[in-house]
């Protein structure tokens, strides 16, 4: 006695090559999801780095303006480094002595782009200016062709500007502005 064939239950190769497919296409998908992801995270630490950089370089200019005897806005004057070619966008006079901010080209090439140098004396142990001899140092880097900007926004009160941009492993650029308005005693406005 012979057995009549029977029919198994199972997928032909076509529908098999469809779920592999299909299984492949959305594969595809996941991971291009998980690196846009990545991308957004990799930007997010960033810019909250880049942020962080620019509160600490506010939070410098507002406890230097607050020790301030007189300020001018521009070139000033009485810079205790040499500039090297950068310009000069705001001189602090102080007790301890003249602080001038300028922006232009990195010293070196371990900063990015553009940057703002503080060129005055050097801070203790303590975190109070302590007496000698100034120090030109870069405040923070990446900055566009406006980068830093100081201006009058009312009787006593400075308007700071930073503008940074920097570049994504995309290839895009990304630009980050900051704004604060510092009161500064002895403004002498040009």
């Amino acid at each position: 006695m012979s057995r009549p064939p029977s029919k198994r239950g199972g997928f032909t190769l076509l529908e098999l090559l469809l779920a592999l497919g299909l299984g492949l296409l959305f594969s595809g998908l996941m991971v291009q999801v998980l690196v846009l992801q990545g991308q957004q995270g990799a930007l997010l630490v960033r810019q909250l780095r880049e942020r962080g950089m620019q509160r600490r370089t506010f939070a410098l200019l507002r406890s230097e303006l607050l020790r301030a005897e007189r300020v001018a806005l521009g070139s000033a004057a009485g810079a205790a480094c040499g500039l090297a070619g950068r310009q000069p966008v705001l001189q602090i006079s102080t007790a301890e002595g003249p602080i001038t901010y300028s922006i232009g080209t990195a010293p070196s090439a371990i900063w990015r782009g553009r940057v703002l140098m503080r060129c005055g004396p050097a801070f203790g142990l303590d975190g109070e200016p302590s007496a000698g001899a100034a120090q030109n140092r870069v405040v923070i880097d990446a900055l566009t062709a406006a980068g830093f900007r100081a201006e009058p926004a009312s009787a006593g009160v400075l308007q700071l500007r930073l503008e940074q941009e920097f570049s994504l492993p995309s290839g895009r650029t990304h630009r980050l502005q900051g704004v604060q308005a510092v009161a500064a005693a002895g403004l002498v406005t040009p």
